[in-house]
């Protein structure tokens, strides 16, 4: 394609959430960092290599006793507050958060170890502000 040379209607996904079929053996609970693994499959966030952030679990899914696909896990994109490994100040702002487990986010990739969460918005007592999935 050719650069623009006028104004152009792009579409945009205000709100999404995206319906990913669940690994086997996979439980997320609501609220919880979901990733999708290496063959495309939803699970929950963790250390690991290759792992990519889709969002926030809008629904908890057990699929332990169940087969790759045999359940759908809903995510959202956004902005959310995760915990802190303690790792994380307001000088992080901006760069990103890795992922520890499902609800934990750090400075680093423990030197290898962990996979992007997303970009690190904002940090408060509570937690760190993450845009993730989107």
């Amino acid at each position: 394609m050719a650069a623009l040379t006028k104004d152009r209607n792009t579409p945009k996904r205000v709100g999404a959430t995206y319906e990913d079929p669940a690994a086997a053996g996979a439980k997320v609970h609501a609220g919880s960092i979901v990733v999708l693994n290496a063959t495309g499959l939803a699970v929950p966030g963790s250390t690991a290599l290759g792992l990519k952030a889709r969002g926030m679990a809008a629904e908890a899914v057990d699929n332990t006793g169940g087969a790759d696909g045999d359940l759908v896990v809903k995510s959202e994109p956004g902005v959310y507050r995760f915990e802190n490994d303690g790792s994380i100040d307001r000088t992080h702002i901006d760069g990103t958060a890795y992922i520890v487990d499902d609800q934990t986010v750090a400075a680093t990739d423990g030197t290898g170890t962990r996979s992007a969460a997303g970009t690190i918005k904002d940090v408060d007592a509570d937690g760190v502000w993450v845009a993730i999935g989107i």
